[in-house]
């Protein structure tokens, strides 16, 4: 996989992945980890400074014709002419292939067939973004990019256009996913790579991502009887004790669950709203990057 730097800084750097036919591969990253140069240099937009890039054996830069009619793109940032319809933009896309989709399932699965005499300039952004997610699909593509699929629509839009995903891979589809969703790249997502500083930090399931959080518990609760921190601390394999708004969180293993549960059978101590929690994919996202947020 490529290496592509803008004057001194490497933005991607030595990046490696495969792809299987019919998987859904995600990408995750911080901002600026490098994931929308990863992408296009898959896509053929950008050249690499180094490295091999091959997509179905083929080079999408020297061969980017003919990766454009096996690969479709849905890009983070695209724009139409404002006086084109929704008709005439999907009509136009499908006319570039020799076997097109049929864009009218494509719009009613996302919402749009009540739009289609809309100009592209009176769309608000959600609707724009599920007509360039139409776009991506109306040539009957054997893999998709899809970057920040989701960005601007609303829950219940969110969940179709999961559900469209789905679809798709059934069917045999190869997806690229780039997302800042973690529910998203949870519910997904075959297997994820997760990029920082322009390297690929982890790249494996969801959930073995998720184990290698150093948190695989977490128990809340409200205490009745104070509790010391630094006692909670001392559990085995705890690895954070925090409080906020009278609850209290405690990070750690089923280790941990099982001696805080004998602490407090010990103490004669009880607690409210207790709750014991798998870690999430942000647990090993924010691990393995150290970013505040996804």
């Amino acid at each position: 996989m490529p290496m592509k730097a803008y004057g001194d800084r490497k933005v991607v750097d030595d990046v490696s992945f495969e792809v299987a036919e019919g998987e859904v591969f995600g990408i995750l990253g911080p901002n600026g980890a490098g994931k929308t140069t990863t992408v296009e240099c898959v896509q053929g937009i950008r050249t690499p400074d180094a490295g091999t890039v091959r997509v179905a054996g083929l080079d999408p830069v020297a061969r980017h014709a003919d990766v454009t009619r096996l690969l479709g793109a849905q890009l983070q940032e695209s724009e139409l002419q404002p006086k084109l319809t929704v008709r005439e933009a999907l009509e136009l896309y499908a006319s570039f292939y020799d076997r097109p989709a049929d864009w009218r399932g494509l719009v009613e699965r996302l919402g749009l067939g009540a739009h289609l005499k809309a100009r592209f300039s009176t769309l608000s952004g959600g609707q724009k973004q599920r007509l360039f997610i139409a776009l991506a699909l109306v040539g009957n593509p054997r893999a998709v990019v899809l970057d920040e699929l989701t960005t601007g629509l609303d829950p219940r839009a969110r969940r179709d256009t999961w559900s469209l995903i789905e679809d798709i891979r059934a069917d045999g589809v190869t997806v690229l996913l780039v997302t800042h969703f973690m529910e998203e790249a949870q519910r997904l997502c075959d297997r994820i790579a997760v990029l920082d500083h322009g390297r690929v930090a982890a790249l494996d399931t969801p959930q073995g991502l998720i184990a290698r959080s150093t948190a695989s518990k977490v128990i809340s609760f409200a205490a009745t009887t104070p509790l010391d921190p630094a006692e909670l601390r001392a559990l085995p394999r705890a690895t954070r004790v925090a409080t906020r708004d009278g609850r209290t969180e405690v990070d750690g293993t089923d280790e941990t669950v099982n001696a805080f549960v004998g602490l407090l059978a010990g103490r004669g101590i009880t607690v409210q709203q207790l709750r014991v929690t798998d870690a999430t994919l942000d647990d090993a996202f924010l691990d393995l990057t150290g970013a505040d947020q996804p």
